[in-house]
């Protein structure tokens, strides 16, 4: 049994570092070098995409935060590296991951989120994938982070995007309420309680109200989620996942409370089936795969361990199977950086 089974918390997904927002980071010379290496590839006529692939691919989260920043201190001041990958590799699917590798963690979620509620309609598969299951620490930095990239409150916005229950699933996520564990509050008799309330949100009436469901899941840490599951099943004879597949239906609405659900008690596993659904039906859905793979990067050798045992099949040949060309390395690159290919 791992780690997170046994005393589970809702879990981060930027690097340690980044909660600091120190301003001034030390930067070592490696950094110093691929920022060369990623101007090499781009000055002049034709641009290297190898070399591109090479510089950002490889790369962790942290790194990326420390060659965003010194990249426009060595080699152009005036031109964000984001800025620079989209004059030199355009809007493609292999372009669009090098904006986001140009980006920190952080500001590369901010850029994803912003991406998916501009044009005509919201992406509410991006949407929920971000926001639901998070931790209080990722979201707080999130929302900060995305007021001052486009002076635009998180909150509000999610509110103007979506309505019905996903409007209040997403709000009640944005608002990073997640209750911290305290066994003298959060006891079995309050689990029953919340038990009985999950089970008259859904099986209990006519009607699902997904809503309430998700929210009493969104502000429970993971640890009492746990016992609310053990409750609920003594009580009703289903899990908590049972019951919300059963009782949800297939609007996306449910999608997002299930996700929230399983971030929270399956993460791993809930990573896993989301590269999943990118890949699933006629075409892949380039845009979800892109940011579902770096947005997990650090969790990857434990999300290939699920998706192996999900589906009997690797990550790595997942991407091969749907990707093509540049984009295929760059994935495959990323991916190797933290969770090798055997």
């Amino acid at each position: 049994m791992n780690k997170y089974s046994e005393d589970p918390e809702t879990i981060s997904l930027y690097p340690i570092e980044l909660y600091d927002e120190d301003l001034t980071p030390d930067i070592d010379v490696e950094i110093d070098e691929r920022c060369t290496e990623i101007y090499e590839a781009t000055k002049g006529w034709g641009t290297s995409n190898g070399r591109l692939v090479e510089a950002l691919g490889s790369t962790t989260g942290h790194d990326r935060k420390l060659i965003s920043l010194q990249y426009p201190k060595l080699h152009d001041e005036y031109k964000s590296l984001k800025n620079l990958m989209q004059a030199e590799c355009g809007d493609s699917s292999f372009g669009e991951a090098l904006q986001y590798l140009a980006l920190g963690p952080v500001e590369a979620e901010c850029r994803m989120l912003k991406k998916a509620v501009d044009g005509l309609g919201s992406d509410k598969v991006m949407l929920y994938s971000i926001l639901c299951g998070r931790s209080n620490e990722d979201m707080e930095l999130l929302k900060k982070t995305y007021f001052k990239e486009y002076t635009d409150d998180l909150v509000s916005r999610m509110g103007g995007e979506v309505g019905g229950d996903m409007k209040k699933i997403l709000i009640s996520c944005v608002q990073a309420a997640e209750e911290e564990f305290d066994p003298d509050y959060h006891t079995e008799d309050k689990a029953k309680e919340d038990a009985e309330e999950i089970y008259n949100a859904g099986q209990g009436r006519w009607g699902t109200d997904e809503a309430k469901m998700a929210k009493i899941v969104v502000m429970s840490p993971p640890k009492y989620l746990k016992i609310i599951n053990s409750v609920y099943a003594d009580l009703y004879g289903y899990t908590l996942f049972k019951a919300f597949e059963d009782e949800m239906g297939s609007n996306v609405a449910a999608e997002a409370a299930m996700f929230t659900l399983g971030m929270k008690l399956k993460p791993f596993e809930t990573a896993a089936k989301l590269i999943k659904k990118a890949c699933a039906g006629f075409g892949t859905d380039e845009l979800l795969l892109t940011c579902s793979l770096i947005r997990y990067q650090d969790l990857m050798p434990q999300v290939a361990l699920a998706h192996e045992e999900l589906f009997e099949k690797s990550v790595h040949t997942r991407v091969k199977d749907e990707c093509r060309g540049n984009y295929e390395k760059l994935l495959l690159a990323l991916m190797n950086k933290v969770s090798p290919e055997e």
